[in-house]
């Protein structure tokens, strides 16, 4: 199956309090888990290459925390329904760059592709300069690219590689950015001539089935409906978030659901499966995010809702975000600025202040599993039960990945 990816492959879709930037880690507290334990085999027939239309008609998995019998098939409109009121649901608002970038060599007419990943040091509006991981023969340093829009017409941008860029993995360069307008910004560029940054697993299917899907649509299903389109920084979409609608917001609204907003921009790192053979060796990727408007929630720790009342994450970036932000809050720092988190949450965390979640269904061999198993775990068989609900999920043919259907976590 298609589902496996190289972080040097640019088919992949970055806290500080005031100015310094600092990393989480959590360790597990029970015996070492073995990667394998994180693997599934899945039928490439439902790896999702395009949304349910509309979105809220895709499924939704109904599964509790504290009952392991609760498999509940339904409907991702009845969402509202399915919470109490003065529940807390918790979006992530970064909204997705058209990172992915193509173009030829000047020099052999061979083929380029990129993902751009951020602005490198010392760039600025005189001269633009990107991180990005490459997909090209024989990179080498000087080397200049013609860049095509996704309609495949030159646009008049050249990028030209200035060095390896090795803290971001193999396959990540340095890249001048020269031809465009005087003054264009980072974001001005990549809106002029970058695609949407679908993950792997979706392009080789679409390929395999033969499926021709233009960008433009692209661009618009893969970004969350609440985005913040003035705040892009996402190279890859906070996929749980997909499947909300007017409809589905309205009905949370009528129900009395709280909604509040953190912002975690995506990093091509979220699709990196773990290559260890254990998942404590993991090189987990760091990502950039702040409390945003839930920071009025959660400025004094773990909001005090009524008592029917539960945090809901939508997300895994969501979940990332408050649960890195719970650790400084416990440590006495601030959490109004922003930080840089590389949080692995697996079985044996202790959750703070996350009671629930909204996911998508996950690559198999990855942190976001072992997240959600994490979430599952209260009675310490939470790989088990995330076995035993994908199983059912195969077994009821649901979509898989980032345009697939979504699970419901309840406490």
């Amino acid at each position: 199956m298609e589902s496996r990816c190289d972080r040097s492959d640019p088919d992949h879709a970055g806290c500080c309090i005031s100015t310094t930037r600092i990393k989480h880690r959590v360790w597990r507290t029970i015996p070492t888990m073995r990667t394998d334990e994180l693997d599934f085999e899945l039928p490439e027939s439902l790896i999702a290459t395009t949304p349910a239309s509309p979105r809220d008609s895709s499924r939704l998995l109904v599964v509790s925390r504290s009952d392991p019998n609760r498999l509940e098939d339904r409907v991702f409109s009845d969402l509202p329904s399915l919470l109490a009121p003065s529940d807390l649901m918790v979006f992530n608002r970064s909204s997705v760059l058209p990172a992915r970038i193509k173009g030829v060599n000047q020099e052999t007419g061979g083929g380029f592709e990129a993902l751009y990943l951020f602005e490198a040091p010392g760039s600025d509006a005189d001269r633009l300069l990107w991180v990005a991981y490459v997909k090209t023969k024989r990179p080498r340093v000087g080397r200049r690219v013609e860049v095509f829009d996704p309609s495949g017409q030159k646009t008049g941008v050249v990028l030209e590689f200035v060095e390896q860029y090795p803290s971001e993995g193999p396959g990540a360069w340095v890249l001048s950015v020269t031809g465009a307008s005087d003054g264009s910004t980072t974001d001005s560029v990549l809106c002029s001539i970058g695609g949407t940054p679908l993950p792997p697993y979706i392009v080789s299917q679409r390929k395999a089935r033969d499926e021709v899907v233009d960008d433009e649509h692209d661009r618009d299903a893969y970004q969350t409906m609440y985005a913040d389109l003035n705040d892009p920084g996402s190279v890859a979409a906070p996929t749980a978030g997909l499947h909300f609608t007017d409809r589905v917001m309205n009905g949370l609204q009528e129900r009395r659901v709280s909604t509040a907003e953190v912002v975690l921009h995506v990093g091509a790192g979220t699709f990196k499966p773990i290559d260890a053979e254990h998942l404590e060796d993991h090189d987990m990727h760091s990502e950039q995010c702040s409390m945003g408007s839930a920071l009025d929630s959660f400025r004094d720790g773990k909001p005090n809702l009524d008592e029917s009342g539960r945090v809901i994450a939508v997300g895994s970036t969501s979940a990332r975000t408050l649960e890195s932000f719970a650790q400084v809050h416990r440590s006495g720092g601030s959490i109004s600025g922003q930080m840089d988190t590389d949080i692995l949450i697996s079985p044996g965390y202790q959750w703070e202040w996350v009671d629930g979640m909204v996911t998508n269904f996950h690559l198999p061999r990855s942190t976001l599993i072992a997240m959600v198993a994490s979430l599952l775990d209260d009675q310490g068989n939470g790989i088990e039960r995330v076995r035993s609900i994908y199983a059912h999920a195969i077994h009821n043919r649901y979509r898989f990945f980032s345009y697939g259907d979504a699970m419901l976590i309840l406490p």
